[in-house]
């Protein structure tokens, strides 16, 4: 199993999430440096990360494709995503996994608003506008693949072997595109998608790359994307034929 860490300027907290990771999973771990001009790669092999560094920063779709990309050249069969900033507890992702043998999923997915979530995330708050931005979200994508998820956006998944032979060519680059049109293409691919509710934490330090609006901005601009998937695959459909 492979656990894949994306990170951009992430020096203050990559070691302490690689430790936890460690300590949680018996998981090789690399970490994908998108870019970072602070000493983010340093940390993460000092901590005993495996580290593949970009040039320049290609944002975390871009990030993971490398992740998933190594990791089916690797013959890994699981992958897991998690964040460098702290907010995901590896100690979760055991319950992630489960669920690929448990729901027989090919997809998992960490959600934050999902049932439990208020029990589960103490702590950890999401602003009241960026909420409602990503419940409309949440409605288009789960009616476009069929499968209700409550947090598209979210960056805390665990890939079986279907999901990684999929997505590696493929995996979408743009900034919270790709997190919602792996969702997506795993709907028109068959791949069976599950969610559970998990536990999360605020940052352990560090700035966020995104501040509110253009976090904000982005999810405008990913909500297009869905609207268009929808008028682009007949049409795809139309050509192949």
């Amino acid at each position: 199993m492979l656990v894949i860490i994306p990170a951009l300027n992430e020096a203050e907290t990559v070691g302490r999430v690689i430790a936890d990771v460690i300590a949680a999973l018996r998981a090789d771990v690399v970490v994908v440096d998108d870019g970072s001009t602070d000493a983010t790669a340093r940390v993460a092999r000092a901590a005993g990360a495996q580290v593949l560094s970009h040039p320049f920063n290609l944002g975390v779709g871009g990030a993971i494709r490398t992740g998933m990309r190594y990791a089916s050249r690797q013959g890994y069969s699981r992958v897991v995503q998690i964040d460098a900033d702290g907010q995901h507890l590896p100690s979760e992702a055991a319950r992630l996994l489960a669920q690929l043998d448990d729901q027989q999923a090919d997809l998992v997915i960490g959600s934050r608003f999902a049932e439990g979530y208020a029990r589960t995330s103490a702590g950890y708050e999401v602003s009241t506008l960026r909420r409602l931005s990503m419940r409309l979200l949440s409605r288009l994508v789960s009616r476009r693949s069929k499968t209700h998820i409550s947090d598209t956006t979210s960056g805390f998944r665990a890939f079986g072997p279907a999901a990684i032979e999929v997505l590696a060519p493929i995996y979408p680059s743009a900034y919270l595109s790709d997190t919602v049109e792996t969702l997506l293409i795993a709907g028109d691919r068959g791949l069976r998608v599950v969610e559970i509710s998990v536990a999360m934490r605020e940052r352990l330090g560090g700035t966020p790359s995104s501040g509110h609006f253009r976090s904000l901005f982005h999810l405008t601009r990913v909500i297009l994307v869905v609207l268009l998937h929808r008028v682009r695959r007949p049409v795809m459909q139309r050509g192949v034929q």
